[in-house]
């Protein structure tokens, strides 16, 4: 029922889709981006239902899932991941992927609804531990489209994979555009990209 109240929704507010999620593999790992406005989230609840994503998950620290407030959080599609066992969570996330026949995460690379001068990567570094692809969503209001991007299998060069990902998201144009994914971004991580992609 919910799918058919958020599919009108979405037509009624003028939203459309380009690309899909088929065929859907067993595990992959979502982000979406720009993430410039406190609206993406209830584009995404109701994208997330339209597209027959619900059991894919965000995550959220573990402490977040306790008594009284914890089942919110789980209703709402969150996963709670205890980083005090791993040094990272990267390996904490990896770990999930790993004790699981089927699971899929969702993300937002930027972190923060205002201006960023980088992306987080650790979803490239989970996805490229685990051996599965990712998928890039765009939220695109100028065009009033949810942009679905063909999966990218990251192992290549990080550099290439980063250049592809944020040149993508640099053409979604976000609800607050100055917000927005820029080339820039990636000029400013490119030592970064190099250097975590030596050390593993």
């Amino acid at each position: 029922m919910l799918r058919i109240i958020y599919s009108f929704l979405l037509k009624r507010m003028g939203w459309t889709f380009e690309g899909d999620f088929e065929p859907r593999p067993s595990k992959f790992i979502v982000i979406v981006a720009p993430h410039t406005s406190n609206l993406d989230f209830v584009i995404g609840v109701m994208a997330r239902s339209k597209l027959r994503l619900t059991s894919t998950k965000y995550l959220g620290k573990s402490q977040l899932f306790r008594f009284p407030y914890g089942f919110i959080f789980r209703a709402l599609g969150g996963y709670p991941v205890d980083r005090t066992k791993h040094n990272n969570l990267v390996d904490a996330v990896a770990e999930l992927f790993n004790s699981k026949e089927k699971f899929s995460i969702a993300l937002a690379p930027e972190g923060t609804r205002s201006k960023v001068d980088r992306i987080k990567t650790g979803f490239y570094h989970i996805a490229k531990k685990v051996n599965i692809p990712i998928f890039l969503v765009g939220f695109d209001y100028g065009r009033k489209m949810i942009v679905i991007k063909e999966p990218m299998w990251p192992g290549g060069s990080a550099l290439d994979d980063f250049r592809t990902i944020i040149q993508f998201f640099s053409t979604i144009q976000g609800k607050q555009p100055e917000l927005g994914v820029t080339m820039e971004l990636f000029e400013r991580m490119k030592e970064q990209i190099e250097t975590q992609n030596h050390e593993e």
